[in-house]
């Protein structure tokens, strides 16, 4: 599982699903700050990405979800896998 280039894409990728510009991102950040982060020219804190998710109003672990699997069968690899190492991080904090 990489995430090399793939944060870029999926940011791209639900930005334009939701119909939204760069623009539109006026409030939380730069028309330039935008293009460099789809560009891959920077990496987004934390704090950034959920303020980037509240624009697009998705859950910032959806656009994290995208970055890290692309398509959709490596999307569900991703769920699962997450699903499973949180079952498994339950399990021992009981």
């Amino acid at each position: 599982m990489t995430s090399k280039n793939s944060f870029p894409a999926a940011l791209k990728t639900v930005r334009k699903a939701r119909g939204l510009s760069q623009e539109a991102f006026s409030d939380v950040s730069s028309r330039t700050y935008m293009s460099s982060l789809e560009r891959g020219l920077k990496s987004p804190t934390l704090s950034k990405v959920a303020e980037l998710c509240e624009v697009m109003d998705v859950h910032p672990l959806t656009l994290l979800t995208l970055a890290y699997g692309g398509d959709s069968k490596g999307v569900s690899e991703v769920i699962e896998r997450v699903q499973r190492e949180l079952a498994a991080i339950q399990a021992k904090k009981e």
